[in-house]
């Protein structure tokens, strides 16, 4: 039920004799500046680079999984700082690499990468820098940018300061005079086994009020957000601050804009959705929070090892070695399952190059933490596949296609759930509620806030003064517009945007939830219907790693994010479950 560190490193003297490992190689990578244009030294390069890569791969992950495991840890918190002013380091060092190797020359690099074969996994990766040439500063422009590194990477070491290690559970007293400890991983579930309206809006209010009491300070983080990207984009010689974000993978701004469009103009599904579910729950005033409400009240919870049995159960049809690959990224050791005191909240899966993935979880027994074991689990399995498949530095796939292996799996399970022998209505209405609130979290929620960041970008671009008033505006004018909700109604709904890790980590990730909804869907859609080869395409894309650009690979896949067909298909599933939902609920 806990990760094994020890997977890494047995004692702390191992990791920090690693760790000095890692950072004397930097003085070998300095030794290079200037010399990149003669042959030997270039190989050099790469050769040290990829062994930087494996060696310093292993630390990192160990630091930031340990310091994930208590966030309140300062010691953890302090070797996590270590390994990322090491990475600074490197950047500052290395920042002579790419301007060389342009100078260089395309016809000359790729000359010399030609001779020698053990250099050959870099050929991607030139392809891109020869690609992104123009937003590639000089040699001095380079180096003055690393050195900010730190400053312009501050704001989400700020954000999890304040947001999770200066975090305080509330607690709350209901109506039936129980008091409860409400935690960013429980207080969904507290809500889902409410039945007081009253008692919701505590629950609710208890992991929210923290966002209003701190709302100026978050917006000042998020504004750190949001003028490192207007300076970076400037800096580089990007058109828009999206731009900066996409061009490296070479994704065309019509993939983002076609789904904000979509999204932003097919909802009619969504609002009828909620009126369904007002009506359904007898709801005299509809709250974002009650969208946890069940339609269909169960009281089942599920064990961890009942959850992987499910999931197991649900892929039995797939080949055996995807099989046994999902029964290898959920081996004891790799999983971390249970909420604790400072440990970092959601879920995620962490791969880095050559070793096994380890999954974060905080399960607390309900039905989504069941799929959110079989999601976390596609993530590895991708990763397995691509170490399996792909050199060093082609195992690491882009963002944008990382959601596909989760929610496939997703989908794999939420039929074999539907397909559940002699199902009674309540289990049917459960089943198909599942399936809508997928969409609706996954899609359109997730594309709402990717349009709030293009939005918030823009307000910065066009030299608007970012505060909490501003930022709140547009996300209440986007509930308005996805949702037909207004969430002035709920005191302290508005500032959901200081809510979201992702906003501050890693800006425009969320999009990608979306595209990746809409490609897995498409491809599981095939593999159930028994198209020829679908299956097969479906692990090449995951065998490809980081070998391709995503929208390529998606397209070879069978998707093409150049069309709005490719999320049409989501929509139109909206609007046949909602249906049935109806027809369902008035029976």
């Amino acid at each position: 039920m806990n990760w094994d560190l020890t997977y890494h490193f047995k004692t702390s003297e191992e990791f920090e004799k690693a760790l000095e490992e890692v950072s004397q190689m930097i003085n070998e990578f300095a030794q290079l500046e200037g010399k990149l244009a003669n042959e030997d030294d270039l190989v050099k390069y790469f050769v040290l680079l990829r062994e930087f890569e494996i060696k310093a791969s292993r630390v990192y992950q160990y630091a930031s999984l340990k310091s994930d495991l208590n966030k309140k840890d300062v010691e953890n918190a302090a070797n996590l700082n270590r390994c990322r002013n090491i990475l600074y380091t490197l950047s500052e060092v290395t920042s002579f690499v790419e301007p060389e190797i342009l100078k260089l020359g395309e016809k000359d690099t790729f000359a010399i990468l030609d001779k020698h074969p053990e250099i050959q996994e870099f050929h991607f990766y030139l392809e891109k820098l020869f690609h992104g040439a123009k937003h590639i500063l000089d040699v001095n422009s380079e180096r003055l940018l690393s050195l900010y590194a730190p400053v312009t990477s501050s704001a989400a070491e700020l954000y999890s300061a304040l947001a999770v290690g200066d975090g305080i559970n509330q607690q709350v007293k209901l109506k039936n005079k129980e008091v409860v400890t409400v935690t960013q991983g429980n207080w969904r579930s507290l809500i889902v086994n409410s039945t007081n309206p009253a008692d919701r809006q505590k629950i609710f209010e208890a992991v929210f009020k923290t966002y209003d009491i701190h709302k100026t300070t978050y917006a000042t983080i998020y504004n750190n957000v949001l003028q490192t990207n207007k300076a970076t984009a400037k800096a580089r010689n990007y058109d828009s601050v999206l731009e900066s974000y996409l061009y490296n993978d070479n994704i065309p701004t019509k993939v983002f804009m076609n789904l904000i469009e979509v999204a932003g103009k097919y909802n009619k599904a969504v609002k009828k959705y909620i009126k369904l579910r007002k009506n359904a729950l007898g709801l005299k005033q509809y709250h974002t929070y009650d969208r946890f409400l069940e339609l269909a009240h169960s009281n089942k919870e599920y064990t961890y090892e009942e959850a992987k049995d499910l999931f197991f159960r649900s892929i039995a049809k797939f080949p055996k070695d995807f099989q046994n690959k999902a029964h290898e990224v959920l081996k004891d050791g790799f999983v971390d399952v249970e909420e604790r005191d400072g440990k970092r909240t959601g879920a995620y899966s962490s791969s880095v190059v050559n070793l096994h993935p380890f999954i974060l979880l905080n399960f607390d027994k309900t039905l989504d933490s069941v799929f959110t074991v079989a999601h976390e689990a596609g993530h590895s399995i991708h990763s397995m596949y691509a170490a399996e498949t792909q050199p060093v530095m082609l195992q690491d796939y882009t963002i944008f296609v990382a959601e596909i292996a989760s929610t496939f799996n997703e989908h794999t399970l939420l039929d074999y759930f539907l397909d559940l022998p002699d199902a009674t209505k309540e289990e049917k209405i459960m089943v198909i509620q599942k399936a809508i609130d997928e969409i609706m979290s996954t899609f359109y929620r997730q594309t709402l806030f990717a349009e709030y960041e293009y939005l918030a970008n823009n307000e910065v671009a066009k030299g608007t003064p970012i505060n909490h008033q501003v930022l709140s505006k547009i996300m209440i004018d986007l509930y308005k517009k996805y949702y037909g909700l207004d969430i002035t109604k709920e005191k302290v709904k508005q500032y959901v945007w200081a809510y979201i890790p992702h906003l501050f980590y890693t800006p425009f990730y969320v999009y990608q939830y979306a595209t990746s909804f809409a490609a897995s869907f498409k491809l599981y859609k095939d593999v159930k219907e028994n198209v020829p080869g679908a299956f097969d395409r479906y692990i090449n894309l995951l065998k490809s790693g980081g070998s391709k650009y995503p929208v390529e690979q998606a397209k070879e896949a069978g998707v093409d994010f150049t069309k709005k067909d490719a999320y049409m298909a989501v929509v139109e599933r909206m609007n046949t479950l909602v249906d049935e939902l109806e027809k369902l609920l008035n029976e």
